[in-house]
């Protein structure tokens, strides 16, 4: 199995050293340029709530870290026209994040800072079919470069203003300008040249506001209330349960704990369900394209095309989004999501595996995109570390994670997986 490779945050003084540090250099810097690109170790410290005290810091599960961008927690791809965000180990944290996230001043973390570079793609001219393909890697890069950086200025960032600047943005600045070039160069190959990308080399470091990464407005409570939920009763009485013997249909007689939104078991869930759509408008999902081979820790893709899913919702489960929040939809009806995928091992094919065991990869995928019309997204995998029979599965998930409803039983829930042989 992966192992997580996230690297040690600094202590809580450490922590507030580097802060203050960075701080001192947005003024050095003269202040902050606007910019629309922040990258993803940035989003994840945007991201860090407070957490109930009761909750347990518990280590990352192994896969919860990006394994190319040294410890972010989410990464950015450049597909078909649009960003393609991926979130490793649906926002799991260090233990040291979540003590510093819980422990802090009222229990919520101080400021964060990252690095914010002016955004490329908003100034490219219309690019031309032949050049796609290398823009988009190049454009794929520019985001690598940022979230190294910014992996750094979180690991050192109390070195000094001096440091950052040498260190961090000046060694950033040469990477971008040569990658610009490259775009610059790829497009003026087929169509007209784009001009002053070599101006948008220059990154700076700002603060991150706190949000709630997406925050739980719609949502059902948390409190062991039963607001939301059908109160017919919970031992087969009541006048709305159809004739039927129901056990059970909210947690008033239930002797679990309330889930609290973190990945725990034993609990019982008081979020409603939320809203379900008309048949036709239920998510379905396929994967398009897969290899039937491999080699050990060989990279390869995994092509995803979904409908009815608008990939614009992810409540990070790992910092207390999981069965939080009741689904919606949006204004025409359509699941309001994201998708999962994940691999792992299978110890042979003639029995069902185990459940618990962290798969060797996984990740959860919103871009925005999505509606009634099918499209695709590609999934990148690093390669797996083990030889044998690999289950490749790919479901959709709700803003908190459940695969969602459809109107009818007999309806095939969005899901799908493959195998493939590792040699």
């Amino acid at each position: 199995m992966r192992r997580s490779t996230r690297s040690r945050r600094p202590s809580g003084n450490a922590r507030t050293k580097r802060l203050l540090a960075v701080g001192a250099t947005l003024a050095v810097f003269g202040g902050v340029v606007a910019v629309t690109q922040i990258s993803s170790a940035g989003d994840r410290r945007s991201n860090q709530q407070k957490r109930p005290v009761a909750a347990e810091c518990v280590a990352p599960s192994p896969g919860a870290t990006a394994p190319t961008a040294r410890g972010a927690t989410t990464t950015r791809t450049w597909q078909n026209g649009r960003w393609v965000v991926n979130h490793w180990g649906d926002g799991q944290q260090t233990v040291e994040e979540c003590q510093e996230t819980r422990d802090g001043t009222d229990g919520a973390t101080a400021g964060a800072f990252a690095v914010a570079c002016p955004d490329v793609v908003s100034r490219l001219p219309q690019v031309p079919d032949r050049a796609r393909a290398e823009v988009d890697r190049n454009l794929n890069a520019l985001q690598t470069q940022i979230t190294e950086a910014d992996t750094r200025l979180a690991a050192e960032g109390n070195r000094g203003q001096a440091f950052i600047r040498n260190a961090i943005l000046n060694p950033l600045a040469s990477k971008r300008r040569a990658t610009l070039d490259r775009i610059t160069i790829a497009i003026d190959r087929f169509g007209p040249r784009p001009r002053g990308l070599a101006n948008l080399a220059t990154c700076q470091v700002q603060p991150v506001e706190n949000n709630n990464g997406g925050g739980n407005d719609g949502g059902g409570d948390n409190d062991g209330g039963d607001d939301g939920n059908n109160n017919g009763g919970n031992n087969g009485g009541g006048n709305n349960n159809n004739g039927l013997d129901v056990l059970a249909n909210n947690c008033d007689n239930s002797q679990l704990q309330r889930h609290d939104g973190f990945q725990n078991g034993n609990r019982c869930i008081t979020t409603a369900f939320g809203e379900v759509g008309a048949a036709a408008n239920n998510p379905s999902l396929l994967i398009t394209d897969f290899p039937q081979q491999i080699n050990r820790n060989e990279g390869f893709s995994i092509r995803v095309s979904t409908r009815n899913l608008v990939r614009d919702r992810f409540l990070p489960a790992g910092q207390g989004g999981y069965y939080l929040e009741s689904s919606l939809l949006n204004g025409q009806g359509l699941t309001r999501g994201h998708f999962h995928t994940a691999c792992r091992m299978l110890n042979n094919t003639n029995e069902a595996p185990a459940p618990e065991p962290v798969p060797a990869f996984f990740v959860a995928t919103e871009d925005g995109g999505g509606g009634a019309q099918p499209d695709e997204v590609t999934i990148q995998v690093p390669g797996l570390p083990d030889s044998g029979t690999a289950q490749c599965a790919v479901w959709a998930g709700d803003g908190s994670h459940r695969i969602p409803m459809s109107e009818r039983a007999n309806q095939t829930p969005a899901f799908d997986a493959v195998r493939i042989e590792v040699n």
